[in-house]
């Protein structure tokens, strides 16, 4: 898979969530996006090429260092957990 189509996967399903998911579902895919969205647009903007599985390290880089500033509550961050799992399998 692209790094395109990732990222174009990853979109269609944050907006598929706003259908279906509870509201810490929501807050959390809210969340996540926009950290997603900050990595897609570092790499758009520095012209970098780069491979699903790089973006998905910067994003998770992005989300350690959210954890450790105190951003999230246990349960908050659980639910970002389980969404990044699920959106990380898209690019399988």
């Amino acid at each position: 898979m692209s790094f395109q189509e990732y990222v174009d996967a990853a979109q269609q399903f944050f907006d598929a969530l706003v259908d279906k998911a509870t509201d810490d579902e929501l807050f959390a895919g809210g969340y996540l996006r926009g950290h997603f969205d900050l990595a897609v647009g570092y790499a758009q903007v520095a012209g970098e090429q780069m491979s699903p599985q790089e973006l998905n390290e910067n994003v998770e880089k992005s989300l350690v260092k959210a954890y450790h500033s105190g951003e999230l509550s246990e349960d908050d961050k659980a639910h970002v957990v389980d969404i990044w799992e699920q959106v990380k399998g898209l690019a399988a």
